[in-house]
């Protein structure tokens, strides 16, 4: 029963993170760094922006291997759901109008984004192979995650934002505050493990 609770909450949190995505693609003012960087690779590799998100993640599973880093259910899960949907969301959503709205979809898709992240990462069934990336080399190399995040974000913004991804207010607005809203999503949706009942 706890395991299908977790499977849901991974399921449905990984979808509303896609939709959030296209959210804030649609609103056309600026992307999170990652983001930058698919919607700067998609035209370059013939794609669609959800399944180079898709290839990108598989990509960046590859580098766990040095690391010695081992994905989860919820690892290969993020691979696959994400980036298809994004796609299925984007060929729902309209194009807003005018800065008001594109505004409010921005910063909807902002809000859901990281209530997304802590619902997918409170179900405990692996990190995203972004997220792993991150830890693993942190504890490979004895650095701070604070420099770890922030080198690897500097570094594919400014690789996306080369390739032609749109980086605006949306890319500040989501740096600015994207952490503080996982951080008082993730306890809400932490799924705590089961206590093996202790042996009298």
């Amino acid at each position: 029963m706890m395991m299908h609770r977790r499977l849901f909450q991974l399921f449905w949190g990984l979808g509303l993170y896609g939709f959030s995505m296209a959210l804030m693609l649609r609103a056309n003012l600026g992307l999170d760094p990652w983001d930058v960087l698919h919607q700067g690779l998609a035209p370059r590799l013939g794609l669609s922006f959800g399944m180079t998100v898709n290839l990108i993640g598989a990509v960046v599973l590859l580098l766990w291997w040095p690391l010695r880093q081992k994905p989860g259910i919820g690892t290969v899960c993020n691979i696959v759901v994400i980036g298809t949907a994004v796609d299925l969301s984007l060929m729902v959503l309209p194009v807003p109008e005018g800065y008001v709205l594109r505004f409010a979809w921005l910063a909807v898709g902002i809000v859901l984004n990281g209530i997304a992240g802590g619902a997918y990462i409170g179900a405990g069934l692996g990190p995203g192979p972004r997220d792993g990336l991150m830890t693993g080399f942190c504890r490979r190399t004895g650095l701070p995650v604070k420099w770890v995040r922030t080198g690897i974000e500097i570094g594919v913004l400014a690789i996306g934002w080369l390739l032609g991804g749109t980086v605006g207010l949306g890319t500040l607005l989501y740096a600015a505050t994207i952490g503080w809203i996982v951080h008082h999503a993730l306890p809400f949706f932490t799924i705590a493990p089961c206590e093996r009942p202790v042996p009298a």
